[in-house]
């Protein structure tokens, strides 16, 4: 799935995340990965909806008045503000190609400007055939709208109009992290330094650890990329598109079991395999992307040579041998980090990569690390060579030649004056 700057689904997606699938514990003293439950239409809504939404009775008019009670209560439970269609395609100029930044799988993004507030908004038109129940995507967005954290995209409201199903997030307006790692440089850009790269990481794994940690109920991210994590003009990372895929399964035809496009070499063995997303799963993503923010590489790089096209394949070798840590950092940082720093944020990077997802750590015991080391301030450069010293001896010798002839040249013209002289004196 292709993933544009200031247009993430941030905070939102994340409602229905969690997998049906609870996994047995393997016999191991480490925490296993929590199974997360993602009940059909996000039955995670806000207790007070849900306790308005009782059971549909017999009988077509008894079911649709239920129906109708159950969506006006959900809509009550919404805290994002509702947008009429017409508010909404007048803000996009009605959905022109010039102001389309962006496509998934199964939604559009368009750039726009709220007539009212005059606010500029990322637009989230999604696929009508992917919510066939309008009480789902309510659901659904009553979960979104109750997540606020510094590091999540922040969803300004929705639409939910007749058959069209929209999501407004605010703007993120400095692009990607992907954007800033693989800039341009010819364009007189600057690489991220160490420290601004390790502020993104903290950041990052800050609002992974909200949503594993803190939201009610928990939040599996399912498709944590550096495309999916956005900054604002203080480089401050938000993180967007979280739950995108599983908001439009609860209610729709989608497909449940695959990985989104464009996921490829950021998800974990296990995910890969059954499309089953976990919390460990997100972080062995997390590492991904960790390690990528070391190395300045992509995930996936076709263009390198095959032994190095997949960027944790080619680290793996470096990951056993602490002298070798250097190797995977970015040339365009040169020697400007905290050797200390890299020794931490590479062993991390290598928990967070271990393929069974059992012994890779929880995102707050990353948190904590990274909030560690975005203190520590780069070692200083090696103090530069003193200038070589001045020959003395060869410079007095080069100056008593100089003078010596200098003295040569003197005496030779007193004697041809001499010269000249007697032979005036003869003359007369």
């Amino acid at each position: 799935m292709s993933c544009f700057p200031c247009f993430g689904g941030g905070k939102g997606k994340e409602d229905g995340e969690a997998d049906t699938t609870e996994a047995a514990a393997p016999p191991s003293n480490m925490t296993p990965p929590p199974a997360v439950q993602a009940p059909d239409a996000y039955s995670a809504a806000p207790a007070a909806a849900l306790a308005a939404v009782a059971s549909p009775k017999p009988g077509g008019a008894n079911n649709a008045d239920q129906s109708s009670a159950d969506e006006a209560s959900l809509r009550q439970a919404i805290t994002a503000q509702a947008f009429a269609f017409r508010e909404l395609a007048a803000a996009t100029d009605h959905f022109t190609p010039y102001n389309l930044v962006g496509e998934g799988g199964f939604f559009r993004v368009y750039k726009g400007k709220l007539e009212k507030s005059e606010q500029t908004v990322a637009i989230k038109q999604l696929d009508k055939h992917g919510f066939q129940d309008n009480k789902a995507f309510l659901n659904g967005v009553a979960m979104l709208s109750q997540l606020h954290h510094e590091n999540l995209v922040d969803i300004v409201g929705y639409c939910a109009d007749g058959d069209q199903r929209l999501l407004v997030y605010e703007s993120v307006p400095a692009g990607t992290l992907e954007d800033h790692l693989f800039a341009d440089l010819s364009d007189g850009n600057k690489p991220m330094d160490w420290c601004t790269r390790m502020k993104v990481a903290h950041g990052a794994a800050q609002g992974l650890e909200y949503l594993h940690d803190k939201a009610s109920p928990p939040v599996v991210y399912g498709e944590f990329k550096a495309s999916h994590i956005l900054l604002d003009e203080n480089l401050t990372p938000k993180l967007s598109d979280f739950g995108l895929a599983q908001l439009g399964q609860a209610g729709g035809n989608m497909p449940v079991a695959s990985p989104m496009m464009g996921s490829f070499g950021c998800c974990a063995p296990e995910y890969d395999r059954s499309g089953q997303a976990t919390m460990k799963s997100d972080v062995y993503s997390f590492g991904v992307v960790l390690v990528q923010l070391i190395s300045g590489r992509r995930a996936v790089d076709t263009s390198k040579p095959v032994a190095e096209q997949n960027v944790v394949t080619w680290a793996m070798p470096m990951f056993k041998d602490q002298k070798r840590y250097h190797e995977l950092v970015d040339p365009l940082i040169k020697t400007e980090y905290p050797a200390k720093a890299l020794n931490q944020v590479v062993a991390m990077a290598a928990m967070c990569l271990q393929e069974e997802d059992s012994v890779r750590p929880l995102m707050a015991d990353v948190v904590m690390t990274l909030g560690f080391l975005t203190s520590m301030p780069p070692d200083p450069p090696a103090p530069a060579a003193p200038p070589a010293a001045a020959e003395p001896k060869k410079e007095k010798g080069l100056d008593h030649s100089d003078s010596s002839s200098e003295s040569s040249d003197d005496e030779g013209d007193e004697e041809e004056e001499e010269e000249e002289e007697e032979e005036e004196a003869e003359e007369q």
